[in-house]
């Protein structure tokens, strides 16, 4: 499928608005926002590398909800036939994500802490380090990692956004996501203003948005194709995929 303009994006704040909203008056809890996203994020691994072109994925999780949509994510992929593995470095305390890797481990998905020979080791990336709260500086052990997912020639779909870019201000001007451009992103629920500067193949996930609250926050609702959890769009500026 394909649109004639690009979608409307969402910013930062009203991201965090949305969400809150949802988990409110639209009576969604975290762990349903974030199976829906998560199985979103499988889906569009699905699309860009069939298992018939490699089986191994890596899936590079940060502390926050975007690491925890990749969890989901490696749990869905398993479930398909995909290898995944995990990198999951600072794991958070919260009973959520605990659950998340539990999951995961009794389903003997391996995690690892040595981020480069996982990388020498796959055929497809999963960035799901940092999403649209991020600001700031990157920590520790992050820098090398985004700078190693820049270097490969591994294809990578990042989640949300690009990890390091800034969601409002795009791709940074120095420090180690310079020249970061995953080949592929998918944009939860709506695109961030920070597609204006992504030039790969851009998904949007998360089929759980109702067009009235879509109206009132000024966002497009793409038209999900049957089953389909995510739906490809063109990048800003694009006529057409």
């Amino acid at each position: 499928m394909s649109f004639r303009m690009a979608l409307r994006t969402l910013s930062a704040k009203n991201a965090a608005a949305l969400d809150k909203e949802l988990m409110s008056d639209g009576a969604f809890s975290i762990d349903q926002l974030m199976e829906l996203a998560g199985l979103s994020v499988s889906q569009a691994v699905f699309k860009l590398q069939p298992l018939n072109k490699g089986k191994r994925i890596l899936v590079a999780c940060g502390p926050g909800n975007n690491g925890g949509d990749g969890l989901v994510a490696a749990r869905h992929l398993h479930h398909y036939g995909y290898t995944p593995t995990i990198y999951y470095p600072k794991r958070s305390k919260s009973e959520l994500y605990q659950r998340l890797s539990k999951q995961l481990q009794d389903l003997a998905i391996p995690f690892t802490s040595d981020f480069p020979s996982a990388l020498a080791a796959t055929d497809h990336v999963v960035d799901a380090i940092f999403g649209f709260s991020f600001s700031g500086e990157v920590r520790e052990p992050f820098p090398a990692v985004i700078e190693a997912l820049r270097d490969t020639k591994v294809p990578v779909l990042a989640v949300d956004a690009p990890s390091s870019w800034g969601i409002e201000t795009g791709p940074p001007g120095e420090g180690p996501g310079k020249g970061f451009m995953p080949d592929a992103l998918i944009s939860l629920t709506a695109p961030k203003p920070l597609v204006k500067w992504f030039k790969g193949r851009h998904f949007v996930g998360g089929r759980f948005l109702g067009e009235e609250v879509a109206e009132r926050y000024g966002l497009d609702v793409p038209r999900y194709e049957g089953v389909e959890q995510v739906a490809e769009v063109p990048v800003e500026g694009e006529g057409k995929l």
